[in-house]
């Protein structure tokens, strides 16, 4: 590293260090949805194969949530992997599965936090079932930031998902589809979405600079506030978090009135 780099990083720390002071901890959002964007294109700037690219990210993680634990964020939704994720060739989805299989092991055995999967079980491997079956159980306990793992989600599949949930349950209950239908409402349909009555995302960072939902809770984000950062994933800093969270800080939350 030049004389340059080390100058650059000195100054972007001490820059962090002045954000996070004034930062209102009163003011932090209590659940931050994590759109991590941009593993492939990092690879490819930076010479790299698009697994390199994924286990960069993948090694992003712990060092996030870590943030998110200093600054008293009390949940946390990593989108890891997509429904449409599954269109991709076998020869990156393979290890990409490995890797994901990989992270949901780490955040299990860290210890600092309760794992929770949202998304399809039906899509993913049996190992990969197992997995975060055995995450949830171990982690079950712990009184720590509550982190979704988003693997094989997709917004539309949830809220489908939530209505079959809805029409199965009342079938077990004997109730007919003419009193379903009576006393549907949206709290009804939000216990059966796979969050069920964790409450809704108050902030939703996306990186890589793209400005789209790409179907992440559809639902839940109906009032949440968006943050759009222009790096990529693997090379998210600190300081690009403290921004997120001083720029939500300063906004004014209408719920649509």
């Amino acid at each position: 590293m030049n004389l340059r780099d080390k100058l650059r990083g000195l100054l972007v720390r001490l820059y962090a260090r002045r954000v996070e002071g004034h930062l209102d901890h009163a003011q932090v959002p209590k659940h931050i949805g994590v759109i991590m964007d941009g593993n492939r294109r990092w690879a490819k700037a930076a010479g790299s194969t698009t697994a390199q690219g994924h286990r960069a990210g993948a090694d992003k993680i712990e060092e996030f949530l870590g943030w998110c634990t200093e600054t008293d964020v009390e949940v946390v939704t990593l989108w890891l992997l997509s429904t449409d994720n599954f269109d991709r060739p076998q020869e990156e989805l393979g290890p990409l599965l490995g890797i994901i299989e990989d992270v949901v092991r780490t955040l299990a055995a860290d210890g600092r936090w309760r794992v929770h999967h949202v998304g399809t079980m039906d899509l993913l491997p049996g190992g990969m079932q197992r997995t975060l079956k055995e995450a949830e159980e171990s982690t079950a306990h712990v009184d720590g930031i509550l982190v979704n793992v988003a693997i094989g989600y997709g917004g539309r599949q949830e809220i489908a998902d939530a209505v079959r949930s809805m029409l199965l349950d009342a079938r077990d209950k004997g109730t007919s589809l003419e009193e379903l239908a009576e006393s549907v409402d949206v709290e009804m349909i939000g216990r059966h979405l796979y969050t069920g009555a964790q409450p809704d995302p108050d902030l939703v960072i996306r990186t890589s600079g793209e400005q789209r939902l790409s179907g992440f809770m559809l639902w839940q984000t109906a009032h949440s506030e968006y943050y759009f950062c222009e790096v990529f994933w693997p090379a998210f800093r600190k300081v690009d978090f403290l921004r997120a969270l001083r720029d939500y800080a300063a906004r004014h939350r209408r719920y649509g009135g």
